[in-house]
């Protein structure tokens, strides 16, 4: 019997990239929900083997603009305390923090682009280690502190709070380590006027991109297994 992997996305092209495939091989049947549109499925909140919530390009805080962020935190609550797997990333981690109490505001600046992370001491033993200098995809504008009993993972110069674990089930990453970048001209085009405002070139980040897709994409790979390694079996 396959097993689950429920899916929050708020934009079509921020999906599961290359974290979809390694979940196929490992016998998940993805289910994407779109918050937007779909009912939160609060009561089956625990039943999922897994649950990811991707990224988005409003805040998780953003309730009185978008009022259906108030299910999916409610959600996001619910599968925290059923104590089963949960990814988050960018915004995804985002809202689990905010779920934990912890506070999410702007920084001032956009991290968009390329680089490499600068891994914490108590990241030695954890998945994230795998990745070593490896570039891997920033694209945001807020940032959250670490919640109440996490571990911190991982900064760069621009945000001191790249990623956190609670426990080996739940992790929450701030960058877009599942970003295909084969597939980076989606990005490219879905978030042109972003881009545009910050100033950043298309071209550039289309260049970092190939340069970064086989490491990535390695990366990506080893880094999601032994996580879901360490989860599926806590």
């Amino acid at each position: 019997m396959n097993k689950t992997a429920l899916v929050i996305r708020h934009l079509h092209f921020e999906d599961l990239g290359t974290l979809e495939p390694l979940l196929a091989q490992r016998g998940y049947a993805v289910r994407y929900l779109d918050p937007a549109v779909d009912a939160m499925p609060l009561a089956q909140a625990a039943a999922p083997e897994l649950v990811v919530v991707l990224g988005g390009p409003i805040g998780a805080f953003d309730d009185d603009a978008y009022p259906f962020l108030e299910g999916e935190l409610a959600l996001v609550r619910a599968r925290l305390a059923s104590g089963r797997p949960l990814l988050g990333i960018c915004l995804g981690a985002q809202l689990i923090a905010r779920a934990c109490g912890a506070p999410v505001y702007p920084m001032g600046v956009k991290e968009i682009g390329f680089a490499p992370l600068a891994l914490m001491p108590e990241s030695e033993n954890s998945p994230l280690a795998l990745l070593g200098d490896c570039p891997v995809l920033h694209w945001h504008g807020d940032q959250f502190d670490i919640p109440p009993g996490a571990v911190r993972l991982a900064a760069t110069a621009t945000c001191p709070n790249q990623a956190f674990a609670l426990g080996k089930q739940v992790l929450g990453l701030q960058f877009h380590l599942e970003a295909d970048a084969a597939r980076i001209e989606r990005w490219l085009l879905g978030h042109a006027c972003e881009l545009g405002q910050a100033g950043i070139a298309p071209s550039a980040l289309r260049e970092a991109a190939q340069a970064a897709q086989a490491r990535l994409a390695a990366g990506s790979s080893a880094v999601f297994s032994a996580w879901l390694d360490q989860a599926e079996t806590a």
